[in-house]
């Protein structure tokens, strides 16, 4: 049932500098980098967060949050989840099975670009089941998310900017 990984999201201390490692030392295009004010759940926040694809179409993906420190314990799924890619079909069912076996799982959450559920797994980390929706390739298209523009903008407007 699992296609293959979508993407692995981690936090990075500098979007700029992440880029130019994963993009220009590694050779892995920025496909996507936008803004998020508000989660899913309604909470406020400030955070960019960026995709660099590699060949198969999966994702290393990052978020800069320069209000939150980095910590290796108590991860939100902005700092830390690996997200596996499932067929649209499979998401109520697996949402469904989750719940039946008590485990911490939200979603159906849409995203725009794909349609999520979210587990934690025994180690406390949290597990994505991802389906791509309609909207997927527009989404991950650097010509019409305006990527570099969004992290452009990102870099003069974040706290701590040097002018």
């Amino acid at each position: 049932m699992i296609r293959k990984l979508h993407h692995a999201a981690y936090r990075c201390r500098d979007s700029e500098a992440t880029r130019a490692f994963y993009e220009d030392f590694l050779g892995l295009p920025l496909v996507n980098a936008f803004e998020i004010s508000e989660t899913k759940s309604g909470r406020a926040t400030h955070v960019l967060h960026s995709f660099y694809a590699m060949d198969d179409g999966s994702c290393v993906a990052f978020f800069e949050d320069p209000a939150t420190p980095f910590d290796f314990k108590d991860q939100r799924d902005f700092d830390l989840h690996l997200a596996l890619e499932v067929p649209h079909d499979q998401l109520q069912p697996m949402l469904d099975k989750g719940k039946q076996a008590g485990l911490d799982c939200r979603g159906i959450s849409q995203h725009g670009g794909i349609d999520s559920i979210y587990f934690r797994d025994p180690n406390g980390y949290v597990l994505e089941l991802t389906a791509k929706s309609e909207h997927h390739g527009a989404y991950m298209d650097p010509s019409q998310n305006h990527a570099r523009d969004h992290l452009a903008a990102w870099q003069q407007a974040k706290p701590g900017y040097a002018k």
